[in-house]
């Protein structure tokens, strides 16, 4: 299909794509603590992830924000689920949401915040990001050959983030 066939109109619903990745270890997952001074979620444990940018794939994103931000290296880094999340403006964001094994390697600093592994029997004791409490236990569940889940966030009246998952 020609570009001129796309479809593309500055009056129609827009999304910046990003990605979100949970690597896990055993009987624990690495997360980001944001640091103090960053804009978003300073303090909350969040998943690694960022944007994917022009001329990338959805997977050489996961797999280039992963290195970017710890310095490792995923095995069987697949995706998981799809995210749509509109704050109620012209332009929302798509999450493309990835799980990976640990493959070994040490954690490099990141200038996004702390990165720790974090026991899942102790996910409760953190400060995540508010959707995370609903979003890991999801994400941890996902047995490989399962098809990714979509979901659709949303603010409601008061200002509150929901997470819906498509049944």
């Amino acid at each position: 299909m020609p570009k001129s066939e796309q479809g593309i109109t500055l009056d129609r619903f827009m999304v910046i794509p990003r990605t979100l990745i949970f690597v896990t270890r055993a009987d624990q997952v690495l997360l980001i603590k944001g640091a103090p001074a960053k804009r978003l979620w300073a303090n909350l444990y969040n998943g690694i992830g960022g944007h994917i940018e022009p001329g990338e794939d959805a997977l050489s994103a996961a797999r280039r924000e992963l290195a970017e931000e710890t310095g490792l290296q995923a095995l069987d880094l697949r995706q998981v689920g799809t995210i749509f999340i509109d704050a109620g403006q012209p332009v929302g964001i798509l999450l493309l949401v990835f799980r990976g094994r640990y493959a070994g390697g040490e954690v490099v600093a990141s200038s996004e915040g702390q990165l720790e592994w974090v026991p899942l029997a102790r996910l409760e004791d953190y400060p995540l990001v508010a959707d995370l409490r609903l979003l890991l236990p999801r994400v941890l569940a996902m047995q490989p050959g399962e098809p990714p889940f979509a979901a659709r966030s949303f603010y409601d009246e008061h200002d509150q983030q929901q997470l819906v998952f498509n049944q």
